[in-house]
């Protein structure tokens, strides 16, 4: 199914729905090829379905569970105010090999059931 997300980053993108997690948060795809949307968990109260309904028969997310998307913890402790002042300087989230290929495996899936209506719809 198309959904149409209501609120974030991503707002008035339209997304496909692939499967709802053990949390009760849905599973979505852009697919991030078409419209740069990324896997993502949603909350379903920031989404409304559409009439599109679209075959994930072919996308293989069941190893997908909800520690997938958890940050790892970092320790805390003391911070000296050279830690703080390069702190600032980090860079963003990496995004591991791992991720890419993925989201690369789950967008060849979903393109193989888009047609170029669909695409249009989703772009």
């Amino acid at each position: 199914t198309v959904v149409i997300m209501l609120a974030g980053r991503f707002r008035g993108k339209r997304v496909v729905f692939l499967k709802q997690l053990p949390s009760g948060l849905l599973l979505i795809s852009g697919p991030f090829s078409v419209n740069g949307v990324p896997l993502r968990r949603v909350n379903q109260a920031y989404v409304i379905a559409t009439e599109l309904k679209v075959d994930v028969s072919g996308v293989s997310v069941d190893a997908l569970t909800d520690a997938d998307f958890t940050k790892a913890k970092k320790p805390k402790g003391k911070k000296s105010e050279g830690d703080f002042m390069a702190q600032g300087a980090a860079a963003g989230p990496v995004v591991t090999a791992e991720r890419k290929a993925l989201q690369a495996s789950v967008d060849a899936a979903i393109e193989g059931s888009l047609g170029t209506t669909e695409k249009a719809y989703l772009k």
